[in-house]
C-alpha cells in the first residue's frame, strides 16, 4: 500500500482533493492511502508518508521540506491547474509516478 500525504494551509481544500483522488483510485484498482494535513500538523503523518505533495498556497515551503525529508521521500507542488480543476486521476497518477521513481 502506498501513502500520500498533502499539506496546505489548513488542511481543508486538500481534503476536497483526497477524496477525488480516492475515487480514481478506487476506479483503477489502486490500493492508497490518502491523507490531507496542514503544515503544522505534518509530524503526526510524515512518517508513514511515501511521498508529499504541497497545494500551491504553501509552496513556499517545498525547499524546507526537501531540506527535512528528502530524499527518502519525494517533495512536490500540486500543479495549480490539478489542483484548481481537482483533478484526482491525474494528480493520484502524477503521485504515484512520484513514488515509483525514488
Amino acid at each position: 500500500m502506498k501513502n500520500i500525504l498533502l499539506v496546505c494551509a489548513a488542511g481543508m481544500s486538500t481534503s476536497m482533493l483526497v477524496n477525488k483522488m480516492e475515487q480514481a483510485a478506487v476506479a483503477s484498482n489502486k490500493e492508497v492511502t490518502i491523507q490531507a494535513t496542514s503544515g503544522g500538523d505534518i509530524k503526526k503523518y510524515i512518517d508513514e508518508a511515501d511521498v508529499l505533495l504541497l497545494g500551491p498556497q504553501v509552496s513556499y515551503l517545498k525547499n524546507d521540506y526537501k531540506n527535512k525529508y528528502e530524499p527518502s521521500i519525494p517533495v512536490e507542488v500540486i500543479n495549480s491547474v490539478d489542483y484548481g480543476t481537482m483533478n484526482g486521476q491525474k494528480v493520484l497518477d502524477w503521485a504515484l509516478g512520484l513514488i515509483d521513481s525514488k
